[in-house]
């Protein structure tokens, strides 16, 4: 197989670049500096593994390569490597929770355990020294320990314990090297030493060590190992000590297995220096301790100092990873050096002569998001990875060339060639974090929006600063753009606010200055958007707001403080907007793109700001939070666009035009726990995504001809909407839906008309809501506007005539795109009930009859009494009131009194209002 027949560094020797999906992660910058980073490969190749968000990451750092282990759904949480580097274990915390042994020669998954830990996933994870088991520990409150053989297929452990809460939380656990059937964990203030047996699985805890116990401070514990004599085990403490443990003998004598860690007490405690303990290891006949100054130190058996190597400008150490073998003789060919520009500064060495053990070349993880090579043989560090150590909201591509700038909030700055892989200039802002940048459309400038509300303009080559920063935002600066021609800034911060910033000509020369801000919206803003006139070339500004409004913004009329508002609309009744575009002109007609939290996407015109059309969006999850038109090349069709977008916590493409079929869009994970900012490069070849708090920037490679391929399996013209209905083509629903289209054609008819009908293909619009309807879905006033609008006005710009009727495959389509994208959800009526209602003696919450009907009178798209009293004589079936004696005259009032009384509750719970009242289904 692949597995057996592979070979180390195979990886890399091999061409890998067959693109099978859309969107292909092609390379990651930062990893997860919680996590250890291990040394596969040394001396010539000089591969590390580390994990980023949930891909592991095998880099080589002289060829300048990466090579991604994906398989995670959610942010990997821990991870461990085989004694010979070949088999990488890891595990995840979330739903559907995996553990997955890799082959690191080939890449691939070898074992794949699922539900291992199905309530919270995995917190801790070790591999014996024979490679044969797993030990794993939960993350949940309630821990749980399984050791798992993952050589055979298995779906449960071979044994597994729960352990009680007063442990403390355990988050670190390692097996014993000469003894498969041993391992050790611990929280920060117990350690738990195990013994397991085919199916058993016995832990031995230890009791707690307070000041009294060595009559010195202990501190809190950070990570275990056996002693390499096998009868002891020491415990790392963040005072600088080290506890050592060791077996109590029972007073009979027994050759059982058991009797081995019938019991372990502290015996000693050795202070080995003051500052905390970070890592604690054995390696080879050594005892190794990493600490929160950056000092490495090798002991002896019996704890006495062997070498220290430390250096000033090393933080606290996360990882120790020793080379597998030693390196060159000192007359043999100097060790390679990273690429780029890595540091290179020496290391103090406490010790004249150190053992042959101790001449290994080690790599060094600091919980500051740097990677360091100490080279022992010649007593020297290099810097090989300098990320960034706090969240990662801003990413920027330059409109000319293969740059993309990187922002974080540590308020690091990065300029990186994106082809070439490699970084090449950076900046530290030290008085607040970046939370948005923007290139101009000539590259010249990078704005950069702060946390403290600043705005610093930079050149974007050298990012020194242009001009004085800004700092008229009183609120994080969330969103930043420049217009076409380079002559305006606009900002958007936290606080609902749109600032203006004008390029002007002072002093003979080009400067920047603050023109105007406005608090024009009273929810956070979601999107800024500068355009261009469309009978001129003056540059036009927009906002849109959770508001609900879409505001624009009259540029030439503003003077200095004074930002004047042009049109305010609102254009949305319900649904939440969260982005918008200039959609591509692919009609004489142009149009604004927006997207919502309803999964729905809207054309609107840019003239007058009427919804065009509506359609169904990307349901993968959660709504579109983010879109960009993929910029178009020389060799692309000029007429084919694609869309690219982020969600939650996913990346895709879409097929412009947009029109609701799902087969037009594909997306895949990108950051489990959240993606922050979105980035196309100036040819369309790639997306960048950053994750904020996962401290990730992924280069994904966009692969046009996949997605197309995926569209035209999925069919064309109507075939992927008949998809979307119950049943298809063929099913119930769909037939109902073609009964109710004809009896829609009998209503226009005249239902009493005896002549001889002729039946169509077509039903006039005036009867779209009424199938609607029919069909389960229950449109507002205003969308049945809407809707009649789409199709009349849908050949209006080409033809200058109206649509007056629709035939059954439009109808289908404005049915799918417009209909709820999951249908009627009982959580949206609870919710109403919450806003709305109050607690009743049983605690429920319900609304008062009466206020039900006034607020049906009155509130929202308010009914009429005469409208109320037939809604509800219809929906509880009861004849209509009569006045007087004659049976042809209705009496509403009559009705409304009587059923209030009769058939409608005094007070009236959600359930009540869904069932009884609207006579719909309720899910179990």
């Amino acid at each position: 197989s692949m597995v057996w027949a592979a070979m180390p560094g195979m990886l890399f020797q091999e061409d890998k670049k067959t693109r099978l999906h859309p969107l292909n992660l092609s390379w990651v910058l930062g990893y997860n500096s919680s996590l250890a980073v291990h040394s596969l490969m040394d001396r010539e190749d000089r591969v590390l593994l580390y994990v980023s968000s949930h891909t592991v990451v095998i880099h080589d750092i002289v060829g300048n390569k990466q090579y991604h282990l994906q398989g995670h759904t959610n942010v990997i949480s821990c991870l461990c490597v085989s004694e010979d580097r070949r088999w990488v274990a890891t595990a995840d915390r979330g739903p559907d929770a995996l553990i997955i042994v890799w082959d690191s020669f080939s890449g691939i998954p070898v074992c794949t355990i699922f539900d291992s830990h199905p309530e919270d996933g995995v917190s801790a994870i070790a591999i014996s020294q024979d490679a044969k088991y797993l030990v794993t520990i939960s993350a949940g409150k309630v821990q749980r320990v399984c050791v798992w053989k993952w050589t055979l297929p298995t779906e449960k452990p071979m044994c597994s314990t729960e352990l009680r809460p007063e442990f403390g939380h355990q988050d670190y656990v390692i097996f014993n090297p000469q003894n498969s059937c041993e391992f050790v964990s611990n929280s920060k203030t117990q350690v738990i030493f195990y013994l397991w047996v085919t199916s058993t699985l016995d832990e031995r805890t230890t009791f707690p060590l307070s000041l009294q116990t060595f009559n010195t401070v202990v501190g809190h514990f950070s990570q275990s190992i056996f002693h390499f004599n096998n009868s002891q085990a020491l415990t790392g403490t963040s005072a600088g000590k080290l506890v050592v443990w060791d077996t109590i003998t029972p007073s009979t004598p027994s050759k059982e297995l058991w009797v081995k860690l019938h019991g372990m007490k502290a015996t000693k405690l050795v202070p080995v220096q003051k500052d905390s303990l970070t890592v604690l290891m054995v390696f080879e006949s050594c005892i190794v301790t990493g600490d929160v100054k950056g000092q490495v130190k090798f002991y002896n058996g019996q704890l006495q100092l062997l070498a220290c190597y430390s250096h000033s400008k090393v933080g606290s150490i996360r990882s120790i990873s020793f080379s597998k073998t030693p390196p060159d003789p000192p007359n043999a060919s100097s060790a390679c050096c990273t690429s780029g520009t890595a540091s290179s500064q020496p290391f103090s060495d406490s010790s004249n002569s150190v053992s042959l053990t101790l001449n290994r070349n080690f790599i060094l993880s600091t919980s500051d998001a740097t990677v360091l090579h100490v080279a022992t043989d010649r007593a020297n560090v290099e810097k090989v990875m300098e990320e960034t150590k706090k969240a990662v909201n801003a990413v920027a591509c330059h409109p000319r060339q293969a740059l993309i700038a990187v922002g974080s909030h540590c308020g690091l700055l990065k300029v990186w060639d994106y082809q070439q892989t490699k970084y090449l200039v950076s900046r530290i802002f030290t008085e607040a974090g970046i939370q948005c940048l923007s290139y101009d459309p000539q590259g010249y400038f990078l704005a950069a929006g702060f946390t403290d509300g600043s705005v610093y303009i930079l050149d974007a080559i050298s990012l020194r600063s242009s001009c004085k920063e800004f700092k008229f935002s009183h609120g994080p600066v969330t969103h930043i753009s420049f217009s076409h021609d380079s002559e305006y800034l606009a900002t958007a911060d936290e606080k609902y606010s749109v600032t203006v910033y004008k390029r002007v000509l002072r002093n003979g020369s080009r400067c920047w200055e603050h023109l105007a801000g406005l608090h024009s919206h009273y929810k956070p803003i979601r999107s800024i958007l500068f355009g261009v006139q469309l009978d001129s070339n003056e540059p036009r500004l927009l906002s849109l707001g959770e508001d609900r409004q879409l505001i624009e913004y009259d540029l030439n009329g503003s003077s200095k403080d004074h930002l004047v508002v042009l049109h305010k609309d609102r254009i949305e009744q319900i649904a939440v907007p969260l982005y918008m575009a200039w959609y591509p002109q692919l009609s004489t007609e142009s149009f604004i793109l927006t997207v919502n939290n309803c999964y729905k996407m809207k054309l609107y015109n840019t003239t007058t700001k009427m919804c065009r059309k509506t359609l169904l969006g990307p349901t993968y999850g959660s709504p579109l939070e983010k879109i960009q038109i993929l910029p178009t090349t020389n060799t692309m069709d000029s007429q084919k666009y694609y869309l690219a977008y982020i969600t939650k916590n996913k990346v895709g493409l879409q097929i412009l035009p947009v029109d609701g079929n799902p087969h037009k869009s594909s997306a895949f994970i990108c950051h489990p726990n959240g993606v922050s900012d979105l980035a196309t490069s100036y040819d369309g070849r790639y997306i960048f995504t950053a994750g904020g708090d996962d401290c990730t920037v992924m280069r994904w490679e966009v692969n046009l001809n996949a997605l197309d391929a995926a569209a035209s399996l999925g069919g064309e013209d109507l075939i992927p909407f008949y998809n979307l209905l119950d049943g298809g083509r063929e099913g119930e629903f769909f037939r109902e839906l073609e009964d109710y289209f004809y009896y829609a054609q009998l209503r226009s008819h005249g239902i009493d008309a005896l002549e001889t009908r002729q039946v169509s293909t077509h039903i006039p619009l005036e009867e779209i809501p009424s199938v609607m309807r029919a069909m389960g879905f229950y449109p507002s006033e205003e969308k049945i506007e809407d809707m009649i609008n789409e199709v009349k006005f849908s050949e209006y710009v080409d033809t200058g005539e109206q649509v007056t009727k629709i035939n059954l495959g439009d109808f289908i389509k404005l049915y799918i795109n417009h209909r709820p994208a999951f249908g009627l959800s009982m959580k949206r009526i609870q919710r109403a009930f919450q806003v709305l209602g109050y607690d009743n003696e049983n605690g429920d919450k319900v609304i008062d009859r009466g206020d039900l009907l006034l607020l049906l009178q009155c509130r929202g798209e308010h009914m009429t009494e005469d409208e109320l009293a037939q809604c509800l004589t219809t929906l509880l079936g009861k004849r209509p009131g009569r006045r007087g004696s004659d049976p042809d005259t209705y009496d509403p009032s009559g009705a409304a009194a009587a059923l209030t009384e009769e058939e409608i509750p005094a007070e009236i719970t959600a359930e009540i209002f869904t069932a009884d009242i609207l006579g719909l289904p309720i899910a179990e």
